[in-house]
């Protein structure tokens, strides 16, 4: 086990590992193993916040405590012990207003950290000081290149964090790391991937991301859509001619569903139908927008194709248009 540099050092963390913990009782072993396992050489404290736990997970964070002390890693343990739990938002704040580091490293209770992900991750952060870091994951049966920075793998300075947040705390049914991630985006903030995966990500029936539901998530998306990146553009194409493109064309504003000149896709069956009408629409006539292949479309793409889905298809036709994300295509989906 390496050292972890001086007394003086310990008393400032550097970074502080975020983890608010919820009935974590099946998981928190590899979690906390996992911290203790980082090579990062700096200075790094753990900050539990335990929200109402009635299983043993405290226990296990005793334990764990003992053995990240002795390993040089300081643990701050809070909590509260109300008959119902106060949500995620409410704490991962309590977890940071805790904690010291100047650097917010956030890590869940159910996930597993790869040895070098503080070091990797502080090594981005400090070359990009106002933006959110995030990492390749692993979700024990594959690796996704997909999102940039789902939740798990944020990792960011505190002054950014401060700048940015808190965390909203209407508790269970509020996406909010996705307000927070809109918030960030508002104020400037950036987005910086390590292209390594650098944690296991666990997706499970009892994930807090199950309290929020679908159409809460697609509410805020289809909005922050046509508040951030929609008024810049024109005109626009959606690619997607199936359930999903369809669905963020209803969702939008009637303003915002006459930009859209077309729908692309490469399903002949789609595109031999022409057009697609909204039957639903209150305007006479009735729009009816062109189907078109994908080649024959224009950008800018709203892209409304799950990545990692189509075995590369996708993904190569994207890239055989050479197109600047951001620029001339968005993904949405």
């Amino acid at each position: 086990m390496r050292a972890r540099g001086d007394p003086a050092a310990a008393a400032a963390p550097h970074v502080s590992v975020i983890l608010p913990v919820h009935n974590a009782e099946p998981w928190l072993n590899e979690c906390l193993e996992s911290v203790l396992q980082q090579d990062f050489e700096g200075s790094m404290e753990l900050s539990v916040f335990n929200d109402a736990s009635k299983d043993k997970s405290m226990t296990i964070i005793e334990k764990w405590r003992v053995k990240l002390e002795g390993s040089g890693i300081p643990v701050v343990i809070g909590g509260h012990a109300s008959p119902s739990p106060r949500g995620v938002g409410y704490s991962k704040n309590q977890a940071v207003a805790q904690s010291s580091g100047s650097y917010l490293c956030f890590l869940d209770s159910d996930d597993v950290m790869m040895p070098q992900r503080v070091r990797l991750q502080l090594e981005a952060a400090a070359r990009h000081p106002t933006s959110i870091i995030g990492c390749q994951v692993r979700r024990e049966v594959f690796t996704s290149n997909g999102p940039t920075v789902i939740m798990p793998t944020w990792f960011c300075s505190r002054a950014w964090f401060s700048h940015v947040g808190p965390f909203d705390e209407g508790g269970q049914g509020v996406p909010e790391d996705l307000l927070f991630f809109y918030n960030h985006l508002r104020k400037g903030g950036g987005v910086v991937r390590v292209d390594q995966s650098l944690l296991l990500y666990r997706y499970h029936p009892n994930a807090a991301t199950h309290s929020v539901l679908e159409t809460t998530i697609w509410t805020h998306r289809v909005r922050f859509l046509e508040e951030w990146v929609l008024p810049h553009w024109a005109a626009f194409t959606i690619w997607n001619a199936g359930r999903q493109g369809r669905r963020l064309y209803r969702s939008l504003t009637a303003g915002t569903r006459r930009k859209v000149v077309a729908f692309c896709d490469v399903d002949e069956n789609k595109i031999r139908k022409g057009f697609y009408c909204h039957e639903d629409s209150q305007e006479r006539p009735k729009p009816r927008v062109p189907i078109l292949h994908f080649r024959a479309a224009q950008p800018p793409f709203v892209i409304c194709v799950k990545l990692d889905l189509t075995g590369g298809a996708f993904e190569d036709n994207l890239r055989s248009l050479h197109l600047q994300e951001g620029r001339d295509f968005l993904h949405f989906s």
